[in-house]
């Protein structure tokens, strides 16, 4: 399995296809094999990079908070490591401010960046959210704290669904058998890296072309956040999806894949 070291840990990746690399980083609890159903696609014309985030997964797990400046340096050792000089780059949640500071600490690195459901900096709601995340953790068995995470992510209309409910359900049950499950700690330096992340006065000197794109119904990181992104970086191309909530990347599949392939294909 394939390791490097990075930033004081070692580092877990996973590839997908060829070409011009384009790294996938992805949000609070999960690990890089989350991307599996865009790597499908989007492997078609790139060489898709997805790394378990410092403190889940197969990656190092140090005690402690981590904040989003030290996450973005592990990517960026994690590309010299694979002698990559610059990449695309998406990111998910928590890794789209990963994504954000890898645009302001290391610019050379970055030819553009996908923005998923991003914000700049946390409220009260927010950080509250990441708070009871912690406590759920700690309190809840795996089933019920994905069930709790699934809440925050999908629309009612999801959860309606009875094919999409089912994949929820299943979802509890691979969550509950996973062999490297993320430990309390691992989730509270995440949160840390989450909560104290504050680029709101750095936006407008990102000079690469960005995509913000989110979902309209979005509780957990709301609209307002992804907007306040969109304007804050020059020349920005943003997209919110009707209906859609956090998990939009999930819940509008069929036209995000195509959607953000082209949009990296063009920048």
């Amino acid at each position: 399995m394939p390791h490097v070291e990075t930033n004081g840990i070692q580092m877990y990746y996973e590839e997908r296809g060829e070409g011009e690399p384009l790294i996938m980083i992805m949000g609070i609890t999960a690990r890089g094999e989350v991307w599996d159903a865009h790597a499908a696609a989007w492997s078609e014309k790139f060489r898709c990079i997805m790394p378990d985030n410092r403190g889940v997964g197969l990656t190092d797990k140090p005690t402690g908070d981590y904040t989003s400046e030290m996450m973005a340096d592990d990517y960026a050792g994690l590309m010299d490591a694979l002698g990559i000089e610059s990449a695309r780059v998406v990111g998910c949640s928590m890794g789209s401010i990963i994504a954000q500071q890898l645009c302001l600490r290391h610019p050379d690195k970055v030819k553009s960046a996908v923005l998923m459901c991003p914000w700049a900096r946390c409220d009260r709601y927010a950080t509250s959210v990441f708070e009871h995340m912690k406590v759920c953790k700690a309190h809840l068995d795996n089933k019920q704290f994905l069930e709790w995470i699934q809440l925050l992510i999908f629309t009612k209309p999801f959860w309606d669904n009875d094919d999409c409910y089912a994949d929820m359900v299943g979802g509890r049950d691979d969550f509950d058998g996973n062999p490297v499950p993320q430990p309390l700690h691992g989730l509270r330096g995440q949160a840390a890296a989450c909560t104290g992340h504050n680029t709101l006065d750095q936006l407008g000197s990102i000079d690469k072309p960005v995509l913000v794109i989110g979902g309209k119904d979005d509780i957990f990181t709301p609209l307002w956040m992804g907007e306040e992104v969109a304007k804050g970086i020059p020349n920005a191309d943003c997209h919110f999806y009707d209906g859609a909530g956090h998990a939009f990347h999930w819940e509008c599949l069929d036209d995000f894949n195509p959607r953000v392939q082209y949009w990296l294909e063009q920048h």
